[in-house]
């Protein structure tokens, strides 16, 4: 008996995909974003619908929603892939297959984020935000709809391609396998010099701003061949001062080693 005919869109290989939006982000670069959602829950982030997805009835109960997932794409990855990869937490040597990591090298560039929803903005006419991210490219879009987000671990101008609500009885596992990450990564001390305390007391929005840096540096950003958390023979790397942006500000720091511990010290604050 012949095997029945599938439809033309079942053995389709290639789609289309359309940024519904993009977000603007407290971080400008891929440098010193957090691995994962939620580890640094003072990120804000606002995703700007755009036209014609921004009609104000396509987010119409969402306000009843505390958490959403964004379908997004790695716009800053390479377009090309390999079947295997090294995670930064396995410190960046170790191998694995694409399939079982979260790397940003895949095959479509697709990626997945739980965020936390703090407002709904909605107004009859494209405009701006209330509140824009600070040092955002896109601090001057107007939309009609806008996501206020927060603990996200989204670059500058990411474009999205799905929204949808967060089911914490569909969607939360506590018994689930994570494999090589089976905990969030270790936490380091974080110090201010005098000088990056100063800059913080003269910043607009010093208080949520030293925040934001505390959990980003707390989780030790540089990448593991330069002796992140997973190499510990190289944390002492006291020669090379590093910069990350956040905001509307370049934090300089460096990583010393206190008694055997990891400390990153904000040796400086600067506009950029």
């Amino acid at each position: 008996m012949r095997a029945p005919r599938l439809p033309s869109s079942a053995t389709d290989d290639a789609f289309t995909l359309e940024a519904i939006g993009h977000v603007a982000s407290d971080y400008p670069d891929k440098f010193g974003i957090p691995r994962q959602p939620g580890l640094a829950p003072s990120a804000r982030a606002i995703l700007y619908l755009a036209a014609p997805f921004d009609d104000p009835l396509a987010v119409e109960g969402l306000e009843a929603v505390t958490h959403l997932w964004l379908t997004f794409v790695f716009d800053r990855s390479p377009q090309s892939w390999t079947p295997r990869v090294r995670p930064p937490r396995l410190g960046g040597n170790q191998r694995i297959g694409v399939f079982a990591s979260r790397s940003t090298h895949r095959p479509n560039r697709l990626g997945l984020s739980l965020v936390e929803l703090v407002d709904v903005e909605c107004t009859p006419k494209p405009s701006l935000a209330q509140a824009p991210i600070v040092g955002s490219r896109l601090a001057e879009q107007r939309s009609r709809v806008k996501l206020h987000l927060r603990g996200h671990d989204l670059c500058d101008a990411t474009p999205v391609i799905d929204i949808k609500p967060y089911l914490p009885w569909a969607e939360s596992r506590p018994d689930a396998d994570a494999g090589f990450a089976p905990a969030p990564p270790p936490r380091h001390r974080v110090t201010f010099s005098l000088a990056a305390n100063d800059a913080l007391q003269r910043h607009d929005d010093g208080q949520s701003l030293a925040r934001l840096i505390d959990e980003v540096l707390a989780q030790d950003p540089r990448p593991a061949y330069h002796g992140g958390a997973s190499s510990p023979s190289n944390r002492d790397d006291t020669a090379r001062c590093y910069g990350v942006f956040l905001r509307d500000v370049n934090v300089r720091f460096r990583v010393r080693d206190r008694d055997g511990e990891t400390e990153i010290h904000v040796e400086a604050i600067e506009p950029r």
